[in-house]
């Protein structure tokens, strides 16, 4: 028998506590096992009861979640996104190129000796101001006088030998006049008549060398006192010394002895390469303006004087001259200096933001809202200012395009206008 105590039924909550409430109470042998099965019946009652809950629960928020997906799904297919947009505007008439440039004198002259001597006196050094005509140096050559005086002398022969010519010429002249006759009437012989003919011919002939002995010998001495003018070296314009390579007392060569070096620094020329893509409507007259970095507070207006026309080959740009008056000196020819043209547009662009420009897979395009939708224009990019491009096509002036757009943004996709700005002027 199985003993098992039993709290007898009360209000008074001291009487359940008291172990002496308990009574006894005895259970046939098969009370454990009855147990035993109620406790598993009850157990799995439970767990059924809980799994019940759990698929319950699951089912509802499964539930709750496709409710969720289906309003978010409904949410972005009517959803309209606002955008930021900005106007594309025309390009300017014109446009602005800075370019680094070389100043380079007016006029440059390398004064090479031509006549050969010694330097008897230098008249001018580095930095002299001169005016055309003004003496440089000296040159002493006495061999040359010599020279002269002897092609004098020559030319005295030449005239003398001409002279006689002449006399002999003379005188054949005339015994052929008085011989001829004889020889008609019989008292000559025609031998005696072929002789005097061909004396006088002879003559003739010889006179026609003397002269062109003494043509000869009177260039020869023009030759040699332009050699003699020469020993006086003289500046070819006004300008300005800028090298000096010689003394008092230095030998010169005809021709290959370099002297000086004369520039006329009251003109500027200034040199620049101007690129192919804005070489374009460029010509004699197109306005610049000259810029030295050491002369930050001072600008150089000028304009374009000659341009070579044909590009070069290897860099694809153009040669561009342009003169800037200098009457007081602050350019120096050799100096580097960045040059601004102002260049007529030849092709019609448009400005675009470079917030409003995207590339990805489909390449380079901007959105333009057209009544509400959004509109995908592939563009090509001329010139890039940081902040904005320009572009060549794919869009016009007046185009709304949006700003920073939205990575998902599709083709036709529905979008509200939320501010409008201006593209900045460039």
């Amino acid at each position: 028998m199985t003993e098992i105590r039993v709290q007898p039924k009360s209000e008074n909550v001291e009487d359940r506590v008291d172990p002496e409430t308990y009574r006894v109470v005895e259970l046939p042998d098969g009370g454990r096992e009855g147990r035993r099965r109620y406790g598993g019946v009850l157990f799995g009652g439970s767990a059924l009861l809980l799994l019940l809950g759990a698929l319950g629960i699951g089912g509802l928020r499964h539930y709750q979640a496709g409710l969720e997906v289906a309003a978010t799904t409904q949410q972005s297919r009517t959803f309209v996104p606002d955008v930021r947009v900005a106007a594309v505007r025309a390009s300017d008439s014109k446009i602005t190129v800075s370019l680094p440039a070389t100043t380079t004198a007016f006029e440059a002259a390398n004064i090479f000796a031509r006549t050969s001597g010694y330097i008897e006196k230098r008249y001018v050094d580095i930095g002299d101001r001169v005016k055309a005509g003004a003496p440089l140096a000296d040159i002493t050559a006495p061999e040359l006088d010599h020279q002269i005086a002897q092609a004098k002398a020559t030319l005295a022969q030449d005239q003398a030998t001409l002279r006689q010519t002449q006399a002999s010429r003379d005188l054949a002249q005339l015994t052929n006049a008085r011989d001829s006759n004889l020889v008609k009437q019989g008292w000559l012989t025609l031998q005696q008549g072929d002789n005097d003919r061909l004396t006088l011919q002879a003559q003739q002939a010889a006179m026609g060398v003397a002269q062109s002995n003494i043509a000869a010998q009177e260039a020869q001495i023009r030759i040699l006192e332009q050699e003699k003018a020469y020993q006086r070296v003289v500046a070819p314009f006004d300008g300005v010394i800028t090298q000096r390579n010689i003394d008092n007392g230095s030998l010169v060569q005809s021709g290959s002895t370099f002297m000086f070096t004369l520039m006329h620094p009251n003109v500027i020329r200034t040199q620049v390469f101007v690129p192919q893509d804005e070489a374009f409507g460029l010509g004699p007259g197109v306005e610049a303006v000259v810029r030295v970095p050491e002369i930050p507070d001072r600008t150089f207006p000028g304009k374009v004087t000659r341009i070579a026309t044909a590009l070069q080959p290897g860099s694809r740009t153009l040669l561009t001259e342009i003169d800037i008056l200098n009457p007081d000196g602050a350019l120096s020819p050799g100096i580097y200096c960045t040059v601004e043209l102002f260049i007529p547009r030849r092709t019609p662009s448009m400005i675009v933001p470079a917030d409003a420009v995207v590339f990805d897979q489909n390449g380079l395009h901007v959105a333009v809202v057209e009544n509400g939708t959004a509109r995908l224009q592939k563009i090509t990019i001329a010139r890039d200012f940081g902040t904005e491009v320009e572009v060549h096509d794919g869009v016009k002036p007046g185009d709304q395009v949006i700003l920073n757009p939205m990575v998902n943004l599709a083709e036709g996709s529905k979008v509200a206008v939320r501010t409008v700005r201006k593209a900045q002027t460039s």
